[in-house]
């Protein structure tokens, strides 16, 4: 960690200003970086892991178009190639000469796209949670949980997609119903992740994913990571629910195709198992950070 860093501020990448923050400054072990998922959700559904700076600095940051970072309005921005340049700068900036990287969803693929394009040094593990790493399985789990929930919200996705009218409210309210099941099943949803819809960067998302979960229409549709896996050499965890939109049966073949990896999936817990089941995820993930780190 460089010392000079300040705990919170903004660094210029392509396109605008990310902000960043720092959580357990002063802390000697290595530090880890938090890369959210969205594309375009912001931080601050992540904002629980600060939890783990009683050891080391913890880095959150927001991505370019959301949260507490500039929004350019320029579509060119969205592509996983400058999010991957952004987050080596971020890194940089910050001299972060050895860490941890922690992606949650979409964080994940970028965090491996990451290891791929960059094949940097430095980065003592990955901790891939409620992992994005194949769109096509992605989108065919989606499509499986879908077409076993109630007849009125199949309908409504239905009718949406056959008009192309994704603001209507039915559709809407499948999307909500969807996610209940999927995304989060703590009701009401914690504070921080409302805060984190609120301060989402739709254009981004739209752009990249699209209008929802499962229905995809953007960039990322076609990405399919699994073959190149087992080219990543450091330590690395899966984690998912087992009601997870990244299916345990997904999560389980990514932990294959990446040798010597961890899985751990946690029972009645979706998308945000590190809110739903807090004190376990957090367990989980302090012993693989200190495996990692020859501590364990």
């Amino acid at each position: 960690m460089a010392v000079m860093a300040k705990a919170e501020g903004m660094i210029a990448v392509r396109g605008g200003r990310v902000w960043y923050r720092i959580e357990g400054r002063d802390k000697a072990g290595v530090p880890v970086l938090i890369v959210h998922g969205g594309p375009g959700a912001p931080h601050d559904y992540l904002e629980s892991l600060a939890a783990l700076a009683d050891e080391r600095p913890v880095v959150f940051y927001d991505q370019l178009g959301c949260g507490n970072s500039d929004h350019p309005d320029d579509p060119t921005l969205w592509t996983t190639g400058r999010f991957v340049a952004e987050l080596a700068a971020v890194r940089a900036a910050l001299g972060l000469e050895e860490l941890h990287i922690l992606g949650q969803s979409w964080g994940t693929m970028l965090a491996v796209e990451y290891m791929l394009a960059e094949k940097p040094r430095g980065v003592r593990s990955l901790v891939l949670t409620a992992p994005f790493l194949s769109a096509p399985r992605w989108i065919a789990d989606q499509r499986a949980y879908l077409a076993a929930m109630p007849a009125e919200v199949r309908r409504a996705v239905a009718e949406a997609e056959a008009k192309g009218d994704y603001e209507s409210p039915a559709y809407q309210e499948a999307v909500t119903a969807f996610y209940k099941r999927h995304l989060c099943v703590l009701d009401p949803w914690p504070e921080a992740m409302e805060r984190a819809f609120a301060k989402m960067g739709i254009p981004v998302y739209l752009s990249m994913f699209g209008p929802s979960e499962f229905t995809a229409t953007g960039c990322l549709k076609e990405v399919d990571l699994v073959g190149r896996l087992k080219e990543i050499t450091v330590p690395a965890l899966f984690t998912c629910g087992s009601l997870d939109e990244a299916t345990p049966a997904a999560t389980e073949l990514y932990h294959r195709a990446l040798p010597g990896s961890e899985l751990a999936v946690f029972a009645d817990a979706a998308h945000q198992h590190h809110l739903e089941k807090p004190d376990e995820y957090l367990a989980t993930v302090r012993g693989f950070l200190a495996r990692a780190e020859g501590r364990g």
